[in-house]
């Protein structure tokens, strides 16, 4: 089963809300815990302290532990804060009917066992089945560390309290260690606020599920914008944009989509015209054909040698366009119909310029090549890509510089980069027409193409040549009057 992205956000919100509901229960319930046994340890210390002091006032009635030796009911007595009067019954002191119970439980079983402490203790102890009283894990020893009450086996693990009178070491006491021993209430209230953190941890969770789920639908909304967005540009309505609001991730995504659609409904224009441009350009060599063709065979027209040679001359110029248009999609293929070699790229110019020297001349116009690059000019190219778009430019300055004028091309060295500049004299390129000189099928009406009435793809095949080299181009006035082709290809 495929889930939805605002099923996938409510489950992912549920869920995070989940974990932070039990980390937080668990939390809680420890720290409860913890402050339940730091309350009791501070209860046992308390509790050793009011023993070491009742013992501490026996041994000053005294002056020694011997009648505290003799008397086991005495010992019982003074750990659980009984006043013991031979004469008469014990009194009830602090701690309640359980506390009594416990006294006697100990009377009876020191009594029975004559040891201290008793082997049930011992036992519990060894076998960590629960708490143990802090008065059944107490022990007593004299100033000499003689035992008055305890077993020897057992010092061992014990921790000791000194017991001083006047600043004198009368004895000391030792503890067993062990957990605390919690009252009965605080385990009640312990167990009440385990039920009500269940509760609250429950409420919690069905209080987040009821705000995670409009949360989710919230979050969907602009995803779904976008989805629909995406299919109308996919049916082809380029017109589409999407409201943007903020700056996160979606709003990028939205403003990402808008500049699609604009690249799209831009490209689509352009698809457009180039069609018709192509149809425009086709249009008139081949009327001219069939206008002639369709002259000599009703015999308006003469069928000799200067109408063939017409004929043939409407045909040439129809070749070179499909020629063009050849070229023109060949080096928009990109890397894949290049191939790349270490280029040398003065040789290649200098070769190239030799060829059109000649036509050059005999136009009545001047070559120069400046060469300003030190050291070898070698470059990764496609040696008769990069030649096809040096050739293009040399034809572009032969066919519509003015006689008496001249082309000027200038070899040099910049920064990762060689450059080309080829600059001609007049006429020059009006500076409105200058972003779109290398437009496929653009062509500048006026005195630059009033010679030859060119298919406007010599410089559009220049620029694609350039670009997939890696490199940059681009038109700018020549100071000579004419135009400045600025080529930069990295090294």
């Amino acid at each position: 089963m495929t889930l939805s992205i605002r099923a996938k956000l409510f489950l992912t919100l549920l869920l995070a809300s989940l974990l932070v509901v039990i980390g937080t229960h668990t939390f809680v319930r420890w720290s409860l815990q913890q402050g339940l046994i730091e309350l009791a340890d501070a209860r046992e210390s308390e509790r050793i302290a009011e023993i070491a002091e009742r013992l501490t006032a026996l041994y000053a009635q005294d002056g020694t532990w011997d009648r505290l030796r003799a008397d086991r009911h005495l010992w019982v007595a003074t750990l659980f804060g009984r006043d013991l009067d031979h004469d008469s019954a014990p009194r009830p002191g602090p701690g309640g009917p359980h506390r009594d119970h416990q006294r006697r439980w100990i009377d009876r079983a020191m009594h029975e066992q004559g040891v201290w402490p008793p082997t049930l203790v011992v036992e519990r102890r060894r076998n960590r089945e629960r708490p143990i009283p802090t008065e059944l894990r107490l022990m007593l020893l004299d100033a000499a560390g003689t035992i008055v009450y305890g077993q020897p086996d057992l010092l061992g693990a014990t921790r000791r309290q000194p017991l001083e009178l006047d600043g004198r070491p009368i004895g000391s006491l030792a503890i067993l260690p062990g957990l605390p021993m919690t009252n009965l209430p605080d385990i009640e209230f312990q167990s009440r606020q385990g039920s009500r953190l269940w509760i609250i941890a429950l409420g919690t969770l069905l209080l987040s599920a009821a705000f995670a789920y409009p949360l989710s639908w919230w979050l969907v909304r602009p995803v779904r914008r976008i989805q629909a967005a995406t299919r109308r540009l996919a049916a082809g309505d380029f017109s589409t944009r999407i409201r943007v609001q903020g700056s996160d991730e979606l709003a990028r995504l939205g403003r990402d989509l808008n500049a699609l659609a604009a690249a799209l409904a831009s490209n689509e224009q352009t698809r457009r015209r180039w069609v018709a441009d192509i149809a425009h350009e086709l249009r008139t060599p081949i009327a001219l054909l069939r206008a002639g063709l369709e002259a000599m065979q009703d015999g308006v027209r003469p069928l000799d040698r200067a109408g063939i040679d017409g004929l043939h001359t409407d045909l040439l110029r129809l070749g070179r366009l499909v020629e063009d248009l050849h070229e023109l999609s060949v080096t928009d293929l990109g890397a894949l119909s290049y191939r790349m070699v270490e280029t040398d790229v003065r040789g290649l110019l200098q070769a190239d310029l030799a060829a059109f020297h000649p036509r050059f001349t005999a136009a009545g116009l001047d070559l120069e090549l400046r060469d300003q690059a030190p050291g070898p000019c070698v470059v990764s190219a496609d040696p008769d890509r990069l030649s096809q778009a040096m050739r293009n430019l040399l034809g572009n300055s032969l066919k519509y510089t003015d006689p008496g004028g001249g082309l000027t091309v200038t070899l040099g060295a910049a920064a990762g980069c060689l450059t080309l500049d080829f600059q001609d004299g007049p006429p020059g390129v009006p500076p409105a027409a200058l972003p779109r000189l290398f437009d496929r099928l653009y062509r500048v009406e006026g005195s630059r193409s009033r010679h030859t009435g060119g298919a406007g793809l010599g410089l559009a095949i220049v620029k694609n040549v350039v670009e997939a080299h890696g490199g940059r181009i681009h038109a700018a006035p020549a100071p000579a009057g004419g135009l400045w082709v600025h080529i930069e290809l990295p090294v």
